[in-house]
């Protein structure tokens, strides 16, 4: 199953909403309802302990270093009882975390999401889960990363670049959209993605703008007005515009101009010269983001 098709499915794939320590785990989980909600999907609310980032690898290093000149050997033991204390004191952090997540997924109308919680790299989990996904959810940054609002967490660009799933990033709070913004570039995967959204119940009720950056030209035109007639013929209340300029700032000033409140886009490419086309526009995007940003392959 690509991952645009699974925008679509009807099966018992799981929306999967990632969650940590960080400020971004509440609006992950309330847009994680949303999306469970909108695509009757069952919900699943995922913690991944990294065991590098709990024991603290470069201070472990040190540490050794000293043992190796001498110390006792007691102190290797205190050294593996505190890792061990570090690992359980995670697990129950993160118990608890998906606990108060589950419980507010629940008072948001979700019926039994399902907590779980992995050892190891994030990454490296969600590539073990990915046929089980059917949308990925999670923020803008993780606890380990930098509060700077244009700064992204460690782990995101790995992950959409690694999955073949739709993902959803969250930035710091998270309203149901009203007006979804995609970007479209006349690509076969933003024309296939059209083709899905207008299938799925997933952006049902919001108004449509359909906007493409480059010339006013015929080879522009057609692209964009065939993809308008599949979202009007799918019910959707769509706008339209064809814009000549940079792209990721066309895209923010129309934004902000329209208020959007969710953008769509194509992920990053996988050929190189694709990625260097369109892979840094995705970043920018990302980067940027003070709105969801759904991001399709």
């Amino acid at each position: 199953m690509s991952e645009s098709s699974a925008v679509a499915s009807t099966d018992s794939d799981k929306v999967t909403a990632c969650i940590d320590g960080s400020a971004f785990a509440v609006p992950v989980c309330d847009a994680a309802v949303w999306v469970s909600l909108k695509l009757k999907a069952p919900l699943s609310i995922l913690h991944v302990i990294d065991r590098h980032e709990v024991v603290g690898e470069a201070t472990m290093g040190d540490l050794s270093g000293s043992i190796g000149l001498g110390a006792r050997e007691h102190l290797l033991e205190e050294l593996a009882s505190l890792d061990e204390q570090r690992g359980r004191i995670a697990q129950e952090q993160g118990r608890l975390m998906l606990e108060a997540a589950c419980e507010r997924a629940a008072q948001g109308g979700v019926e039994s999401p399902r907590p779980r919680q992995r050892n190891g790299a994030l990454v490296e989990t969600l590539t073990e889960l990915e046929d089980e996904i059917r949308l990925l959810v999670l923020g803008k940054r993780g606890e380990s990363g930098d509060q700077a609002s244009e700064h992204l967490g460690t782990n995101l660009e790995r992950v959409i670049r690694s999955l073949h799933r739709p993902v959803l990033v969250v930035p710091g709070v998270f309203t149901a959209p009203t007006k979804v913004l995609i970007a479209f570039d006349g690509s076969a995967t933003i024309r296939r993605a059209v083709q899905v959204l207008a299938a799925s119940p997933l952006l049902e009720g919001t108004e449509l703008h359909l906007v493409m950056i480059g010339a006013d030209s015929v080879e522009n035109q057609t692209p964009l007005n065939a993809a308008r007639d599949v979202l009007q013929a799918a019910g959707f209340d769509v706008k339209t515009s064809l814009k000549a300029g940079q792209v990721e700032t066309c895209l923010r000033e129309y934004s902000t101009e329209y208020a959007i409140d969710m953008q769509v886009m194509g992920a990053y490419g996988h050929s190189r010269i694709r990625q260097l086309l369109v892979g840094s526009t995705t970043t920018d995007m990302i980067r940027h983001a003070t709105v969801p940003l759904l991001i399709l392959r």
